[in-house]
């Protein structure tokens, strides 16, 4: 019988010989994959006259906004700047109206697609070649930017604008679909195109620009003029930190990676008197309400045995949004095991317990039915089963899912060999 040191010594010759087991381990991009990203860009963009829809996430792998490398190249005029929820430079909190301006640093004008205005109008476009979209997408339905974009993109094509999405990778991955595909039109949380049955699933495990060949290719009249720039090496397992492309905050609420994997079912709470966590250094975490018992609430919830999730007992005081000021007792939210956890059905869960315990203290309003794209689920989820919700939109999601197989970009695999995700 070899002992533990023999293993090593051979496990030592194999590797100083070139020779190595073939461990599975998960795949990393190459460093130059968004240098080359970022030339193709420049290439598309040369002698043009161009618009850009951006935010702070619009940056190089350097953390540079890319706003200013087009503004220092000769070949490419940079004509203005049409702005999302938050701003331009993502100075502006959830919900607040965006004012069109003139950028104090590079002097264009910034044109708000927030508020009254929803899509570049045809004399803002006016004498523009290209309109482009970069801006770093969470990979969930209700987060507003893929609608802005759809938006921005439509009044492209009705305006013979060329419209370019520089793809960015979807920080919950993109092989898991799950939730509603919305039914109904829900604005900048998910749209539906007139004679359509459904429209795109709460996690939809695509990329913006796979979305935008989506919305295009299946629903859009008339179509725009569309070209992606792709993200080179990104397959659909990997996740994002393995893709080593920069992450900035692209909302004021969104600032880590274990916020995007748990925001899909934890949003979920916008629609109730509960606060979600916003104040806190821990938003979509961070769930709770001054009427709680923080431990009760975590015991019940792990009594569940969800999936690829805790629940720590937690007290925290939001410093603004809902319950500003006041201690809320509830939970943080934990995740175990990313592979594992099923946040839209933990979400719904969360939601489910919190009435049954508080019925006379907890106000589940519409919103939470338009969030999750399923009609009546704020009354439903007050008197029937999580699990049979779930299994009522299986049709939807499963039709959905055979539609974006069409409109994908990115392999499973590289060489055929599927690789771990790991987080």
């Amino acid at each position: 019988m070899l002992h533990f040191v023999h293993v090593l010594i051979i496990l030592c010759l194999l590797f100083a010989s070139g020779m190595y087991l073939a461990w599975p381990v998960a795949a990393q991009m190459d460093s130059s994959a968004f240098q080359q990203q970022l030339q193709s860009l420049m290439n598309t963009l040369h002698g043009k006259r161009v618009a850009l829809l951006t935010n702070p996430t619009g940056v190089d792998d350097h953390f540079d906004f890319i706003a200013d490398r087009l503004i220092s190249d000769a070949s490419i005029t940079l004509v203005c700047f049409f702005a999302p929820e938050h701003g331009l430079r993502g100075d502006q909190q959830a919900g607040g109206g965006v004012q069109d301006y003139t950028d104090p640093i590079s002097g264009l004008p910034v044109y708000s697609l927030y508020g009254s205005r929803l899509a570049p109008t045809a004399d803002q476009l006016q004498g523009v070649d290209v309109l482009v979209f970069d801006i770093q997408d969470v990979g969930v339905r209700f987060y507003t930017y893929v609608w802005t974009m759809t938006y921005a993109m439509e009044s492209a094509a009705a305006n013979g604008v060329k419209f370019v999405v520089f793809d960015r990778p979807n920080p919950i991955g993109c092989d898991r679909v799950e939730g509603a595909p919305i039914p109904f039109d829900g604005g900048l949380v998910g749209r539906l195109w007139p004679g359509q049955p459904f429209g795109v699933s709460t996690r939809h495990g695509m990329t913006v620009g796979e979305i935008a060949r989506l919305v295009n290719g299946a629903w859009m009249n008339p179509k725009a003029e569309l070209e992606v720039i792709p993200i080179p090496g990104y397959t659909r397992s990997m996740t994002f930190q393995q893709t080593g492309y920069p992450w900035v905050i692209p909302s004021p609420n969104m600032p880590t990676i274990d916020t995007a994997t748990v925001y899909p079912g934890t949003c979920v709470f916008e629609g109730v008197n509960l606060s979600e966590g916003r104040g806190t250094t821990r938003p979509f975490e961070f769930i709770g309400a001054p009427f709680i018992n923080a431990f009760d609430y975590a015991n019940a919830l792990n009594a569940l045995d969800l999936p690829g999730v805790r629940f720590r007992a937690a007290y925290f005081t939001p410093m603004f949004d809902d319950h500003a000021g006041k201690q809320c007792g509830g939970v943080q939210v934990h995740v175990t095991n990313v592979n594992q956890f099923d946040p839209i059905r933990t979400g719904l869960y969360m939601l489910k317990t919190v009435v049954t315990m508080y019925p006379s203290n907890v106000t589940v309003g519409s919103y939470v039915s338009t969030l999750m794209g399923f009609s009546n689920l704020h009354t439903r989820i007050q008197t029937e089963q999580v699990d049979s919700l779930i299994a009522e939109w299986q049709t939807n999601l499963d039709a959905f899912k055979t539609l974006r197989e069409e409109y994908i970009i990115y392999p499973t695999s590289v060489g055929g060999v599927s690789l771990w995700a790991t987080q």
